[in-house]
């Protein structure tokens, strides 16, 4: 994780446990380099990106007070903040550059193999139920049409799996790529559930990676979730190049005539 998003969590959890309102003003710089314990470089990084998405402002001679105290309370603040500065600088790449979504996937397939694995041989009850729950409230939400909701559940389901490995590295890997994660997933199912099998067929998937690690069948696990990224990687692919090739068409068409 950034030195900047690690600032930018301590701020919020100082903004939150203080109890600071909208027009409060934070402590000075150096104040907050001392109880933070870090640089005024970064947090002025820091500052900087909390001010981009509207949470704080900062006035020149005043310094910077609390802008939107609401976006700190709301459920998960520090990972729903986390996700909205994180994804303004990725969002544009990821939309722009297929290849660096297609490295994403390759990761995920290298990463989340081995969580499976280890899931299948180790999954508590608590683990087992959490995925189950995940499972369960991404069909819920897909079936009600709430396709972002669905994309969170999605997420949220893979991550369960890490935890289920009780592998201290893998999961921390999975968090630090957490919010790629995130929006990779946004946007495949965007266009992969523009295909009308596409519910069904990763509906499918999910259940079969859940119902492996129940069974503690690692290599299953491992198979199927392999298995499930490599479909949304040439399923993702195949909806570009159909995409890409109307384009082409309708730029022809619009030449002509």
């Amino acid at each position: 994780m950034k030195v900047a998003t690690q600032v930018i969590e301590q701020l919020i959890s100082l903004i939150d446990r203080e109890g600071l309102k909208n027009g409060d003003r934070l402590p000075a710089e150096r104040h907050l380099c001392e109880r933070l314990g870090v640089s005024r470089t970064a947090l002025r990084e820091a500052l900087q990106q909390m001010n981009s998405v509207g949470i704080t402002e900062s006035r020149i001679g005043s310094g910077t007070f609390v802008k939107d105290v609401q976006t700190i309370k709301q459920r998960q603040p520090l990972e729903a903040l986390s996700d909205n500065l994180i994804l303004q600088t990725l969002t544009p790449l990821l939309d722009a550059d297929p290849l660096y979504r297609l490295d994403v996937q390759e990761a995920r397939i290298v990463l989340e193999g081995g969580t499976a694995w280890y899931a299948a041989q180790r999954a508590t009850k608590q683990d087992i139920e959490k995925i189950r729950f995940y499972y369960e409230q991404l069909a819920n939400s897909q079936a009600h049409g709430d396709t972002e909701q669905a994309a969170i559940a999605d997420a949220n389901f893979h991550l369960a799996i890490a935890e289920a490995s009780q592998n201290a590295v893998l999961l921390q890997m999975m968090k630090n790529v957490f919010h790629l994660l995130r929006h990779n997933v946004v946007l495949a199912r965007r266009k992969i559930y523009t295909e009308h099998y596409g519910f069904e067929t990763l509906h499918t998937q999910h259940m079969a990676m859940m119902n492996a690690i129940i069974a503690r069948d690692s290599e299953l696990a491992r198979k199927a979730v392999g298995e499930h990224i490599e479909f949304v990687i040439k399923q993702v692919a195949k909806i570009d190049e159909a995409t890409a090739r109307r384009q082409r068409v309708s730029r022809l068409a619009t030449d002509v005539f």
